[in-house]
């Protein structure tokens, strides 16, 4: 089971694929989240009109097709799923809590199967009564081949799920789901998974009254059980304007203010117009925001230098390492002392330089994030120091015969943090200090996508990166340590040192049965230490974002769990 497609990765990339673009280190404001007040005195008030400014449109508003949250939490202010992020800054915003449901979820069966009650008064934008069948409902029509595009998850790990297509051509529906009254509602999975209630605040799980089902064209009128309506939807996305849902109650949901009266996400504009817009603050944009764009290290060092601009920047991070990948079919990377060798020469220094400064990226030596919800339990088993340790690189090629090593690193051409030349550049450089070669091979980012993670075209040795959809160990090391996981055909494969040993996998099948967090987060913390030590890849940096609002925003949140402001909590009066 692949736990994280390709189209995870690149929502975490468009995401702050804008953020680093080489050069030298740039110093910015560090405030992360905010306080009441944010840009402007006063506490947060009902009223005024908020507007998004964004670069990359919402593509789709039908819950079935959204993937995990989407678009910057604009989908949770119209649909409410059964449980959801816990609405607060930094690491308290990783946390799951209840949202139409009473609770997380209570578990049996070693967490093969979870159990649901709704909470009283809960109502659709019409005031007609939310139930569970129709949670049962808009779970089913995700898995319709009308509506693809969302989170795998449910069809991997639904009893019946990898067969079922949906509501639309099959009368029945998933026997795995029940409903046994309008407030109970039960999962049975194939296999443990006590991550369970993180894939229940995706979207997927958003009732759908079957009644007003109106198939592929449901996203230009959702019926919306969250705080907001859609009343506008043009483009499929691209232009949208939200209203106050009347039917909504507050007294039902802990997590979402709603202060404003009106919503309007305007996408499709560039990062450069974005910014401008936000920095002004002239006529609407002074209550404005972006859930996608980023600061670039001339960006921040202008704002820096504004005091007024810079009590206006927000700093996210997000679950995500970038990272050299080694493919251990290929020579001499098959050597594990090659593989120690590159570890130790690696120049964390001019990487994160490269990566746009210390503001903007941190270094990383643990391939989990540095992040306790993840399980971040500190290791360096090759440790280079800060500027690599040319020395002991070359005592290891030396004791491996490879004294003369010349390699190939293969990375994208596009202007992006994760795989641009300024990246590769700079491990070039710190791998030549213990004389090895490297030749680059870079590659335009559909090429490189497709070479990189086909399993017979992977190449020995190239810049990686990886994103997991919900807080947690799991959907971070599995995809890419699993071997069960490697994808023999398409360009779906994130094993690329093929691991596929016996102990991992049954340690990350009993970590899957664990419903504590954070008993958990210890044991895949441990995982990672001891994966670490084969030296299956070479963990770079995790990334750091930087994002204006405007001057009259107010109650800035930004967590750990998805690194952008949280449009629930916003308030422009």
């Amino acid at each position: 089971m692949r736990q994280l497609p390709a189209i995870s990765r690149r929502v975490a990339a468009a995401a702050v694929s804008v953020v680093l673009l080489g050069g030298a280190a740039a110093c910015g404001p560090e405030k992360s989240g905010g306080d009441a007040k944010g840009g402007a005195d006063g506490a947060p008030q009902k009223g005024g009109t908020l507007t998004v400014l964004n670069r990359q449109p919402q593509k789709t508003f039908d819950p079935a097709r959204l993937y995990t949250s989407g678009g910057g939490n604009v989908p949770s202010l119209v649909y409410r799923t059964l449980t959801t992020r816990n609405r607060e800054s930094g690491a308290e915003g990783t946390k799951v809590v209840p949202d139409l449901a009473t609770d997380i979820g209570k578990a049996s069966d070693d967490a093969k199967t979870w159990t649901y009650k709704l909470k009283d008064g809960l109502k659709y934008e019409d005031g007609s009564p939310i139930t569970t069948a129709d949670i049962k409902y808009g779970i089913e029509r995700s898995f319709a081949a009308e509506l693809s595009g969302g989170a795998p998850y449910l069809r991997d790990w639904l009893v019946g799920g990898d067969t079922y297509q949906g509501p639309y051509k099959e009368k029945k529906g998933l026997d795995s789901i029940e409903t046994p009254d309008e407030k109970t509602i039960v999962f049975h999975l194939r296999k443990p998974e006590g991550d369970f209630p993180y894939v229940a605040t995706s979207t997927q799980f958003a009732p759908v009254p079957k009644a007003k089902d109106t198939g592929a064209k449901y996203a230009e009128h959702p019926v919306s059980s969250g705080p907001y309506k859609v009343v506008k939807n043009a483009n499929d996305g691209e232009q949208m304007v939200l209203e106050r849902n009347e039917n909504w109650s507050e007294a039902t949901d802990k997590e979402r203010h709603a202060y404003p009266d009106r919503i309007e996400v305007k996408s499709g504009l560039s990062s450069a117009v974005i910014n401008q817009r936000l920095s002004s603050g002239q006529g609407a944009d002074a209550a404005a925001v972006t859930t996608d764009t980023n600061l670039g290290p001339a960006e921040l060092a202008r704002v820096t230098g504004d005091k007024k601009l810079a009590e206006r920047v927000g700093t996210g991070h997000f679950g995500y390492t970038n990272y050299l990948a080694f493919n251990p079919t290929v020579k001499p990377f098959d050597d594990p002392k090659v593989r120690q060798a590159i570890s130790y020469a690696v120049n964390r220094t001019s990487v994160v330089n490269a990566a746009g400064g210390s503001s903007l990226a941190e270094p990383a030596t643990t391939f989990l994030p540095n992040q306790k919800s993840f399980g971040f339990t500190k290791y360096d088993h090759f440790a280079g120091g800060a500027t690599g340790d040319a020395a002991k690189a070359k005592e290891l090629l030396k004791e491996a015969g490879q004294e003369n090593l010349e390699i190939t690193l293969t990375h994208s051409t596009a202007q992006d943090f994760e795989t641009s030349p300024e990246i590769a550049t700079a491990v070039q450089a710190a791998l030549k200090e213990a004389g090895i070669k490297v030749k680059l091979e870079g590659l335009e980012i559909n090429d490189y996508d497709e070479k990189t993670h086909t399993l017979d075209k992977q190449p020995g040795l190239f810049l990686a990166h990886w994103g997991a959809d919900w807080p947690s160990g799991g959907p971070f090391l599995a995809p890419v340590f699993d071997g069960r996981q490697i994808v023999k055909e398409g360009a779906g494969n994130y094993n690329a040192s093929r691991l596929d040993d016996s102990k991992v996998k049954d340690e990350i099948d009993e970590i899957n049965k664990i419903t504590d967090h954070d008993s958990a987060a210890e044991r895949w913390g441990a995982l990672d230490r001891k994966i670490g030590e084969q030296a299956l890849t070479v963990p770079l940096f995790h990334p750091v974002y930087k994002r204006l609002y405007g001057k009259d925003v107010k109650n800035v949140v930004i967590s750990d769990w998805t690194g952008v402001l949280d449009i629930s909590q916003v308030a422009v009066k």
